[in-house]
């Protein structure tokens, strides 16, 4: 449980691409209104930095994380709504539930997906009237906050499924957010370095060799993965410059798998190109560049199980080049 009241401050979202252009004036907006916001984004891409924006920009009260992801067993509606004394075994005294605690203020349902059905629609009650029951108790209170959600699982599928109830869903998603991967805003990259490295570090500088590895570094954990990515350089090199050496082993692991894919592209392709015969055509053993470039690009493909994006990065190419060249050789599926 988290409580926080906060000055107003500006947030802290870096970034120039067009992505984070249009979460900023979505942020702007849903701040201006009461409107339910639903914030979808693969973890560490900062969703609860967002919410606190979006709840910075209102008229203020509390701030009340609740993480459904940790709403589990026989206690979660006492979280969630409180007791009275002695509603069960143990309730010697009185608790105030998250959901009294957000009174004036925002509720953010953190991992909304991974709230239980039978709590859903309880949830979906409190949101609908604005009231709810302590656990043990005969008179229901009453809660006036404003709800920010955020998951990051695709919630119009699990309510396909029937993990997720499509009225709760409707409920929560009145103004949708999706959060960009740090993946498809890889111009934003050296502005969180060097943020982050400002904040951190002492003086610290990146290599341009560093640079250009976080650049083409998939980053499956997002912005949270950066941030923790230039910590860990920081802490174990005192600088000012922090090298390759100093990344941490999973993008260490990465740049080691890129240079042996292409070693292994180029051995597939073949080495230097032979002579061209006295017709003009290629003489025995030698491929056309597009052949070789074709088969390059199914090599890194294969490398890379499939990730396009990854395998744009291996090639030293862009996605949007890669996706051309994929219709270009007809290589889509």
């Amino acid at each position: 449980m988290k409580i926080a009241r906060e000055a107003p401050q500006p947030p802290q979202i870096i970034g120039r691409t067009p992505a984070v252009r249009r979460l900023l004036q979505l942020i702007e907006r849903a701040a201006r209104g009461r409107w339910p916001v639903l914030l979808q984004g693969e973890t560490g891409t900062g969703k609860e930095l967002v919410a606190r924006a979006i709840h910075r920009g209102g008229p203020g009260g509390p701030f009340v994380t609740i993480d459904c992801s940790a709403l589990v067993g026989p206690l979660l509606e006492s979280e969630l709504f409180g007791h009275v004394r002695g509603a069960f075994t143990g309730a010697t005294s009185a608790k105030t539930g998250l959901i009294e605690l957000a009174d004036g203020g925002t509720a953010f349902l953190d991992e909304i997906g991974e709230l239980p059905l039978d709590l859903q629609a309880k949830l979906l009650r409190v949101l609908q009237e604005k009231e709810f029951r302590p656990v043990g108790s005969l008179f229901p209170k009453r809660s006036e906050f404003r709800v920010i959600a955020a998951t990051n699982r695709d919630l119009a599928r699990e309510v396909e499924r029937g993990n997720f109830r499509r009225d709760l869903f409707y409920r929560l998603s009145v103004l949708s957010i999706r959060l960009a991967p740090l993946r498809e805003r890889v111009e934003d990259i050296p502005l969180l370095a060097e943020h982050f490295l400002a904040r951190y570090g002492s003086g610290h500088r990146l290599t341009s060799e560093v640079l250009d590895v976080l650049v083409r570094y998939h980053w499956p954990g997002n912005v949270r993965e950066l941030e923790n990515c230039i910590q860990h350089m920081v802490a174990v090199n005192s600088g000012p410059l922090l090298h390759l050496t100093d990344l941490p082993s999973a993008i260490r692991n990465f740049l080691h798998a890129s240079q042996s894919a292409c070693v292994a592209m180029a051995a597939a392709v073949g080495g230097a190109p032979a002579a061209v015969g006295s017709t003009g055509e290629p003489e025995a053993g030698v491929l056309p560049l597009t052949e070789l470039e074709k088969r390059a690009i199914l090599r890194a493909l294969e490398f890379t199980r499939g990730d396009r994006g990854m395998a744009a990065s291996l090639l030293g190419i862009g996605r949007t080049t890669l996706y051309r060249k994929l219709r270009e050789y007809r290589l889509l599926e």
